[in-house]
C-alpha cells in the first residue's frame, strides 16, 4: 500500500445514525490536492464535515499521518488540520489581522497572547495570499473574495499539514477564483501540505486537482487523476445531463444542438468556427460543419453543437470521398459561412468547397 498521509478506512457518513454514504475510501499524499465532485446534495459537504469532526462518523476511521483523528486531542488536531468552510463568519470589531491571528491559538498559552514569532507567522501568511494591505481593515467590511483570502491566511498561519475547504470558490468572481486556487497550488508546492476540498466548478477541478473523487448516490463511484475522470461520457453520466453535453477537451459544458436539417454550412478550423457555432446554436439554427480534421480545436465543439460534422482523420489530406460528402451537404443548405482567412495544403479542399458550393453569406 502507498504511504498515504490522509486516508480513510470503511468510512460511513450520515445523520442521526443513518448512513448516507458507506465505505468511503479517500487516499491522499502530502503535496497533493484532492477534490470531491458530484451533483448538488450528493453528500460532498457531509463527507468533509465528517472527516474534520463537525459531524460524528457513522462508521470507519480517518487517519492523519497514521494516527486516528478521533483519538487526537483538540490541540494536536489543530496543529495538523485547518479548515475553511462555506459558513460565513461574522466576527465583531475584528480587523483582518485579528482574524488571521486566531490561527495561531493552538501555539499560544491559555491567555492566547501572541509572541513575536506568532506575529511573524501571521504576517507571512497574509503576505502569501497578498492580504497585507487589508491588515487593519474591518473584516466585516471587505468583499467575499478578500474574506476568502483572509480565511485562507488564517489556515496557513496555523501551519497545518492538511487543509480542508468546502466550496471555497462559491461566492467569488472569476478573478478571485483564480487567485485563490493559484495560492492553494503555490502553498501545496512550497509548504508540502495536503489539500482536500469540494468544488462545483468542473473546469477548475479538472485543472487544479491531483486526485478527483466522484460522489454519486450512496457511494464513491470513482476516483483517480483528472485525466481519467474528466471524460465527456462519464461527467454526463455522473451529473445526469439530459440536454447538452460536457466538453472534456475544453473542460466546459455545451448547450444542446438545434434539431432539424442543417440550414447553414460552416467552413471552419483552427478555432475560427467556434464563435459562429455558438451563435447559430443560440439562434436555434441547425447547421453542419466541415471539413474538419478530428484533431482540430473546432472539432469537439462542432461535434456537440452541429447536427452534422464532415470530418477527416488527423494529419490526413482531405479525401475525395470526404469532400464529396461536404459538397453535397453544403449544397443542401441555404447559406455557407466561411470562417477561414487563409487556406493551406491540408485544407485546400475547403477553399474548393467554398468556391463550388455556390452561395456565400
Amino acid at each position: 500500500m502507498k504511504d498515504y498521509f490522509v486516508y480513510t478506512e470503511k468510512m460511513s457518513v450520515g445523520y442521526n445514525g443513518r448512513p448516507l454514504i458507506k465505505d468511503i475510501e479517500i487516499n491522499l499524499e502530502k503535496g497533493q490536492i484532492l477534490t470531491l465532485i458530484g451533483p448538488n446534495g450528493a453528500g460532498k459537504s457531509t463527507i468533509l464535515k465528517s472527516m474534520i469532526g463537525q459531524l460524528g462518523l457513522i462508521g470507519g476511521v480517518v487517519y492523519i499521518g497514521r494516527e486516528e483523528m478521533q483519538k487526537m486531542s483538540e490541540k494536536e488536531l489543530a496543529k495538523k488540520l485547518s479548515v475553511v468552510m462555506t459558513e460565513r463568519i461574522h466576527p465583531e470589531l475584528m480587523t483582518c489581522e485579528d482574524v488571521v491571528s486566531t490561527g495561531r491559538y493552538p501555539y499560544t498559552g491559555r491567555l492566547g497572547i501572541l509572541s513575536e514569532k506568532d506575529r511573524v507567522k501571521v504576517r507571512e501568511a497574509m503576505e502569501m495570499v497578498d492580504a497585507l494591505p487589508l491588515a487593519q481593515r474591518d473584516f466585516s467590511a471587505i468583499s467575499d473574495g478578500q474574506r476568502q483570502r483572509i480565511l485562507l491566511a488564517r489556515a496557513i498561519c496555523q501551519e497545518p499539514e492538511v487543509i480542508v475547504l468546502d466550496e471555497p470558490t462559491s461566492f467569488l468572481d472569476i478573478r478571485y477564483k483564480l487567485e485563490l486556487l493559484s495560492i492553494l497550488k503555490k502553498m501545496v508546492k512550497e509548504k508540502n501540505v495536503a489539500v482536500i476540498m469540494s468544488l462545483h466548478e468542473l473546469d477548475l477541478a479538472q485543472k487544479i486537482s491531483d486526485v478527483v473523487v466522484c460522489v454519486h448516490g450512496d457511494r464513491i463511484e470513482k476516483s483517480g487523476p483528472p485525466e481519467e475522470i474528466f471524460t465527456s461520457e462519464y461527467i454526463k453520466e455522473l451529473y445526469g445531463v439530459a440536454g447538452g453535453s460536457y466538453n472534456a477537451e475544453f473542460g466546459c459544458i455545451e448547450m444542446e444542438a438545434p434539431k432539424g436539417a442543417p440550414e447553414v454550412f460552416v467552413i471552419g478550423g483552427g478555432g475560427s468556427g467556434i464563435p459562429i457555432y455558438r451563435q447559430l446554436q443560440r439562434k436555434g439554427i441547425p447547421f453542419a460543419a466541415g471539413i474538419l480534421h478530428e484533431n482540430d480545436v473546432d472539432y469537439p465543439v462542432a461535434k456537440a453543437l452541429a447536427v452534422r460534422v464532415i470530418a477527416e482523420k488527423p494529419f490526413e489530406e482531405i479525401s475525395g470521398e470526404t469532400y464529396k460528402k461536404a459538397l453535397q451537404t453544403a449544397r443542401q443548405c441555404k447559406e455557407v459561412i466561411n470562417c477561414v482567412e487563409k487556406f493551406g495544403k491540408f485544407n485546400e479542399k475547403n477553399r474548393q468547397l467554398l468556391e463550388e458550393s455556390g452561395h456565400l453569406l
